[in-house]
């Protein structure tokens, strides 16, 4: 049976793979500390980044509670939204008092957003997306902060933003103006790896891949040759999700293997960006792809199946092979609770050659703080950003206090910067302690990591937590890998890191669902010519448009001094 799909990329990625794309030093540590902050007011800082305001200023922001957010505020019964460690701390170092003009659940908040947005009555500090600052700015609602960040942005906050080039930065600027200081996202986090489960290698006698032909060797292994050995032809060999795109059990790092990149903009041999998704290789990677479906090596209801559903699988044992970033090994856990022996490990994504793979990075920052137009302290964002990244990754930082203690503090506040490379550098400094067998001085992050590693090692009390961390941070985890990537000069970095054009905001999600369409309705076999119709069909509907926009956006960056 023939399924044509229509427009299921508008599915929405599962809270259960959202809520951990910064997984890695997101989580509890399962420790309580009970301690109050230790900051106290005036005169803690003397840098003008963090001056307090005198007398204490009001700052309105809103807010979105999500499923994180109250199940922490229950975990925490004497912090509330509006009276918590954050909350209290911008106030006693700053005297910044923070008031919600809404604070409303996540299924209400965007609906809410839009329309407060379109009524013109905007909170003093409003999160936005691109397209929603975009609108704001056209429409006169918002200040310019280019003159306001260079003034009060910390060497640290500033070096946050510079850790990706340039691009975070000028992400939030239209027509040359900062009109949205950026909240930092990561791109160098969604490397992509590929997870094995090593048992069934072993039982199989097979070995780690080294090119895509021994993917599809171990892919076709584990579909037919039974590798759970109960005697039925009911695994797969490669798992996949209706979004196809999904940062675990997603396709990107397969797809890469091929040198095709369908999600991001490259840089032709013409120095001409051209986009990924449109170009010869993605049509080879589709038409392998088609194959394993029609060999049952791909679940076939992966279309019907979000993260959620698809997880079951591998909770069930029916998957040994994933394409995902650093923090699969978290969900891949979930396959120990019906198999203890059940082993995964992390790998680098190969490809047909067998030459080191490019590791395509999407940019990924994408929402921004903007203040409103007649907000007489547009200062207030710097020093909140300012203060957000001193107190967890500064000389003053207080991990326990305000970065994970019983829960993952941080998100009480209501900014949440954070530095693009902060787990490279854990693994960086866990790597160095156990060189120089100083691994109990580590302290943070790091200390953190290493303890729930430790208590997996030595098989201590709720050990089986830190296998996960183990699988990321050990000699030979994620990490290790990713260390290698960068030094070995593989990271494909996303060419286009501006905000987006005026085409993107009209046609973006129109072209998306046209490839997401295209591509899934390949895989279920579709004549892999519809590849080119879909070329065609990009170009004329927006795409073509968006390359030329893109382009001059390339042109002018380099035009300015």
């Amino acid at each position: 049976m023939r399924i044509i799909v229509k427009n299921l990329s508008k599915v929405v990625l599962s809270t259960l793979l959202l809520g951990s794309t910064m997984a890695s030093c997101h989580q509890s540590s399962g420790i309580v500390h009970h301690r109050e902050p230790e900051t106290q007011g005036e005169g803690v800082y003397s840098d003008k980044s963090l001056s307090e305001f005198y007398p204490p200023i009001e700052v309105e922001f809103v807010r979105e509670i999500d499923d994180g957010l109250e199940d922490m505020l229950k975990a925490l019964p004497d912090e509330t939204l509006e009276d918590n460690r954050w909350i209290r701390l911008y106030e006693q170092v700053l005297g910044i008092q923070i008031k919600y003009k809404w604070a409303v659940r996540s299924e209400q908040y965007h609906k809410k957003l839009d329309i407060m947005l379109a009524s013109g009555d905007i909170a003093d500090i409003v999160k936005v997306n691109a397209q929603q600052l975009r609108q704001l700015s056209h429409a006169g609602l918002i200040q310019d902060l280019t003159k306001v960040y260079k003034e009060y942005a910390s060497p640290l906050t500033q070096q946050v933003h510079r850790q990706e080039g340039s691009g975070t930065l000028e992400s939030g600027m239209i027509d040359g103006k900062l009109m949205g200081i950026p909240e930092t996202d990561s791109s160098v986090e969604k490397a992509m790896f590929l997870w094995l489960r090593t048992d069934w290698l072993d039982r199989l006698g097979l070995q780690p891949p080294k090119t895509i032909d021994d993917v599809l060797e171990v892919s076709k292994a584990f579909t037919e040759r039974d590798p759970d050995g109960n005697g039925q032809q009911d695994t797969f060999g490669i798992a996949a999700t209706q979004y196809l795109w999904d940062p675990v059990m997603g396709l990107t790092g397969f797809m890469a293997g091929y040198g095709a990149y369908p999600n991001i903009w490259l840089e032709d041999e013409s120095g001409k960006l051209v986009y990924g998704g449109v170009q010869p290789e993605v049509k080879q990677a589709l038409k392998t792809l088609q194959e394993m479906y029609r060999n049952h090596e791909i679940d076939s209801e992966f279309i019907f199946k979000n993260g959620s559903k698809a997880k079951q699988l591998v909770a069930d044992g029916k998957i040994g092979m994933a394409y995902g970033e650093q923090w699969g090994s978290f969900l891949l856990q979930s396959s120990r609770n019906g198999d203890p022996d059940a082993e995964w490990q992390a790998y680098p994504i190969v490809t047909d050659s067998g030459k080191a793979a490019k590791v395509p990075l999407k940019f990924t920052t994408s929402y921004f703080y903007a203040v409103r137009k007649d907000f007489a302290y547009p200062e207030a964002i710097l020093k909140m950003f300012n203060l957000h990244l001193e107190k967890n990754w500064g000389k003053t930082a207080e991990y326990e206090t305000y970065y994970n203690n019983v829960m993952p503090v941080w998100g009480l506040s209501p900014v949440t910067p954070f530095p693009a490379d902060k787990n490279l550098k854990a693994y960086r400094q866990i790597v160095e302690a156990r060189r120089e067998d100083t691994t109990s001085q580590l302290q943070g992050e790091p200390g953190f990591i290493q303890d729930r590693i430790d208590r997996y090692l030595n098989r201590e009390e709720d050990s089986e937590s830190g296998w996960g961390w183990e699988k990321i941070y050990g000699a030979s985890g994620a990490m290790s890998i990713l260390d290698h990537y960068e030094k070995n000069n593989q990271l494909l970095f996303d060419a286009f890191a501006g905000a987006p054009t005026e085409t993107m905001i009209e046609r973006q999600t129109l072209l998306d669902n046209l490839q997401h369409d295209y591509f899934v309705n390949i895989i279920l076999g579709e004549p892999i010519e519809q590849f080119d119709r879909f070329v065609e069909e990009w170009n004329r509907l927006g795409g073509a448009d968006i390359t030329a926009e893109v382009n001059q956006w390339q042109k002018d960056k380099k035009s300015r001094p």
